[in-house]
């Protein structure tokens, strides 16, 4: 029996990650936890512990507004099994405290539920410097 998440699909996928990515790109912590199962767990680094529910998700996606200005994110094709999918980012934002730009190139590695995020891995390259798109 096909469960909600497996039968969403690339296009329910493709819906949640660009949800995902307006919020960051509008610094809106509150929608990006949203998005989360209240237990879900997000990985932001592949080299530290992973944040588990809602507070914890909240509290790293809450002061990012105050870091980053003029947020841009992007993603690559979906690539999905059942509930599971990953795609490539980039996302570029410039430091208010400085105005350099950031260019952050990663992947994500999702497992959904119930049309949210269950489990979220982040592994990305970080350059700062210019900015061409």
């Amino acid at each position: 029996m096909e469960s909600e998440s497996e039968g969403v699909g690339k296009q329910g996928f493709g819906e949640l990650i660009d949800a995902f990515g307006k919020a960051w790109e509008a610094g809106d912590g509150e929608a990006v936890t949203a998005l989360f199962l209240e237990t879900a767990i997000f990985q932001p680094d592949p080299f530290e512990k992973g944040l588990k529910g809602h507070p914890a998700i909240k509290s790293y996606w809450v002061d990012l507004p105050k870091e980053q200005a003029e947020v841009r994110f992007r993603r690559g094709e979906i690539f999905s099994v059942g509930p599971w999918f990953s795609t490539e980012f980039r996302c570029t934002f410039r430091r208010r405290r400085t105005g350099e730009w950031v260019d952050i190139r990663g992947s994500l590695f999702c497992e959904t539920e119930e049309g949210k995020f269950s489990e979220m891995r982040m592994y990305w390259h970080r350059a700062v410097g210019g900015r061409d798109g």
